[in-house]
């Protein structure tokens, strides 16, 4: 376990090594130590053929670049980082939408690139994955909810595939039934099959139509 005083440092020396990068691509002893690391990793990863071990790994890992993120987003001014774009990729993959979002803002507002490896723009990454993990989960809790409409937010002026964007709105769609929030459900479940017909919501629709009508009908009764 890495101490407080290691930790302290390594947040330190990324937020000087982002400080010192401007929006330049990040050097410095920090980033290049980060980036062996991540070297290392993706290779232990890249090893596992478990989808489940590899998500466990990613978890075992994800701590030990924590304070080198922090000192990033602390100072940093828009350089382009390697080490901060897989550590958004990972945390999305481990279910941690939020500490996505948290890099996720800073990469989509000084415009960062995912890295030559990926066929798909940030905001099209961001989208994608966030709504998978959503798809996934069975969470009904608001936070999911109000992480999805960040998303949602963060990445409206995007050029993305419409499949990619339909999921994002099949995922609010359950995130809102799952809030009791049937109308705004509703809402997002017709958009999902507007961009892909194959979004998988018509049953979705058809049950939702039937309980607002009902809804509406004992209301006015």
């Amino acid at each position: 376990m890495t101490s407080p005083a290691r930790r302290h440092f390594e947040r330190v020396s990324a937020a000087q090594a982002a400080r010192d990068a401007g929006d330049a691509p990040m050097q410095g002893d920090e980033y290049h130590f980060m980036q062996a690391k991540l070297f290392e990793d993706y290779r232990r990863l890249k090893s596992v053929q478990s989808i489940e071990r590899k998500v466990a790994i990613k978890r075992e890992i994800l701590p030990d670049y924590a304070a080198y993120v922090e000192g990033v987003l602390e100072a940093g001014q828009g350089a382009q980082d390697e080490v901060l774009m897989r550590v958004m990729l990972w945390r999305i993959d481990v279910g941690d939408i939020e500490g996505a979002l948290s890099i996720g803002r800073y990469a989509l507002r000084h415009g960062l690139e995912p890295g030559d490896q990926f066929q798909r723009s940030t905001a099209a990454i961001l989208v994608e994955e966030a709504a998978d993990q959503a798809l996934a989960l069975e969470a009904d809790d608001a936070t999911l909810l109000e992480e999805l409409q960040e998303i949602e937010r963060l990445t409206a002026g995007a050029d993305m595939h419409d499949q990619i964007r339909a999921k994002l709105h099949k995922a609010l769609g359950n995130a809102h039934r799952a809030e009791g929030t049937p109308q705004e459900a509703l809402t997002h479940f017709r958009r999902a099959l507007e961009l892909n017909d194959r979004a998988g919501v018509k049953k979705d629709i058809e049950r939702l139509e039937r309980e607002v009508k009902n809804a509406d009908d004992q209301a006015n009764a």
